[in-house]
């Protein structure tokens, strides 16, 4: 058996949808659009096995009416959000496990961004990886369009429980923009500034920011240290007259000041 490869294929503006090879065969994770997919598949001579979804938005689903209707493989998505996915013929739940090109997942139900998102997370030591959709981004997190901040602060906690070498896989380009945040946030965090410089030189060479991993997560994404106290001190002066008495609302007026946010423009060449 050859080695696994993860590439991805760039859809709409900003979205990523994973493409898992081996021997052959491929697996991809949220296809929003089937076109972009089957030009990958045939570009690279490949036999689509399975797909893995995350959650119900159009922009990780819209893709599955035709990719089902030519190929005939099982699609795995949130039991939760069924009635929500066309084309979904496999529902799982917290625990489940998925097997797809010779590495198990085990399903973890991540809510927050939507009620029943669910991450695959690969569990071969030697090549620790998740699947998470818009859970967890590089530097950000997903805004909370269905669940509560409790919800997701749990499910972003879990993640950053996972080894440090754990690469992420998120699904859209939007790691400038949140370090932009991050940097507004705390602008004397020179770990930030060090990967605003090292993401601008990727972009610029028009590669992408992604797989980030747990551990650089861990040194750069404001939500995972909403536990730290010079984070969590500019969060209050931000929150001025709100009172903010543990970490879940430390992260609570986190997102909310984020969901206010707009990013200067990056500089051009």
């Amino acid at each position: 058996m050859s080695e696994l490869t993860i590439s991805p294929i760039a859809a709409f503006t900003d979205n990523y949808f994973w493409l898992l090879e081996r021997d052959g065969l491929a697996v991809v994770v949220d296809p929003g659009d089937a076109a972009v997919v089957e030009r990958a598949l045939a570009a690279r001579g490949l036999r689509l096995a399975a797909i893995l979804v995350t959650h119900h938005h159009f922009d990780h689903i819209g893709g599955l009416p035709a990719l089902t209707a030519r190929h005939a493989v099982p699609v795995y998505g949130p039991a939760a959000e069924a009635a929500q996915i066309q084309g979904l013929t496999r529902q799982v739940r917290e625990g489940d496990r998925v097997d797809a090109l010779g590495v198990g997942f085990e399903v973890w139900e991540v809510p927050g961004h939507t009620l029943g998102h669910v991450a695959y997370v690969a569990d071969a030591p030697s090549n620790r990886f998740v699947l998470c959709g818009d859970t967890l981004f590089s530097a950000g997190c997903g805004r909370l369009f269905e669940g509560t901040a409790a919800q997701l602060h749990r499910s972003l906690s879990r993640l950053a429980a996972l080894p440090a070498q754990t690469r992420v896989y998120c699904t859209h380009e939007y790691t400038l923009a949140n370090l932009a945040f991050a940097a507004a946030v705390e602008p004397q965090r020179a770990e930030v500034r060090q990967e605003i410089a090292r993401v601008r030189a990727l972009r610029g060479r028009g590669q992408p920011s992604l797989p980030s991993t747990i551990g650089n997560e861990l040194r750069i994404n404001p939500f995972l240290r909403v536990a730290d106290p010079a984070l969590a001190s500019a969060v209050r002066r931000q929150a001025a007259g709100t009172l903010l008495t543990g970490d879940l609302d430390v992260f609570t007026a986190l997102r909310r000041w984020k969901d206010g946010f707009r990013a200067p423009p990056e500089p051009s060449a």
